[in-house]
């Protein structure tokens, strides 16, 4: 009995042990926050956005087509600038503006990402775009997995001309309960990205992409996002995974979403 007593103290001590240390280092794991700094590609400008706490965050800027809207795009947590350019090649081909927004503390950027942070270096792009003389009705917002976040934040303080979410989350404690089911996630976890509750709140005409196989976010989060987004429409692609966004049929499908608008 005794010996069973002090397992169950052990392993309790263990337990523990994990779930401080996951705590404390829960930044560190939501965002990697690559340091790369991706070199300037053809047709974009080096732009550098104002935060309204100080940061100058490093960005890449392509003006739109004449009549064309512009798509500010926020990229997932161990994204750089060259995969955004990667992941808007298909919308790049429309003609449209983009802005490639990098966060802080990401590509070389000062500060420390968060979400709060996230929403202020997303409200930086829109002041941004504001300085270019662009309409918040020809702004197009698009998120990529924790991106989603932001763009579904932003997409609550202004009227966009669309919102394209893709493999999007209900919430950040919903799906990292998933992950780590074992653990008390949802007391712990400091950023939220409560997408589920905004969702609501958007009647801008809405895109949710995820893939059947995606097993980090699994689809049914974008499936409920969908459901409860009063303009929403939901595709899901069969056999992709997380990163369906750098897929040509997915960029294709969103091209085609959007030129159709």
């Amino acid at each position: 009995m005794h010996r069973l007593t002090g397992f169950v103290l052990f392993c309790g001590i263990i337990y523990a042990g994990i779930t401080a240390i996951l705590y404390a280092q829960q930044t560190r794991l939501i965002y990697p926050s690559p340091d790369i700094v991706s070199p300037l590609p053809d047709g974009f400008e080096e732009v550098f956005l104002q935060t309204a706490d100080g940061l100058e965050l490093r960005s890449f800027y392509r003006r739109a087509g004449a009549g064309q809207p512009t798509v500010v795009y926020f990229h997932g947590n161990g994204g750089t600038l060259y995969g955004s350019v990667v992941a808007t090649e298909q919308v790049a081909a429309l003609g449209y503006g983009l802005l490639l927004v990098e966060y802080r503390g990401y590509g070389g950027n000062a500060g420390t990402p968060c979400e709060q942070g996230f929403y202020a270096d997303g409200r930086a792009a829109l002041a941004f775009l504001t300085g270019q003389d662009i309409a918040k009705g020809q702004i197009i917002v698009m998120g990529n997995s924790i991106g989603t976040g932001t763009a579904v934040q932003l997409a609550t303080e202004i009227s966009p001309k669309a919102l394209v979410l893709s493999a999007p989350f209900t919430s950040l404690p919903d799906a990292a309960s998933e992950v780590l089911w074992w653990l008390p996630v949802r007391p712990l976890i400091r950023d939220t990205y409560d997408n589920a509750s905004k969702i609501g709140q958007i009647t801008a005409p809405t895109l949710i992409v995820h893939g059947s196989n995606d097993t980090l976010i699994p689809y049914q989060h974008g499936e409920a996002l969908a459901e409860a987004g009063p303009a929403a429409e939901f595709i899901l692609f069969d056999a992709e995974g997380h990163d369906l966004i750098f897929t040509p049929a997915v960029q294709a499908a969103q091209a085609a979403w959007l030129a159709a608008l």
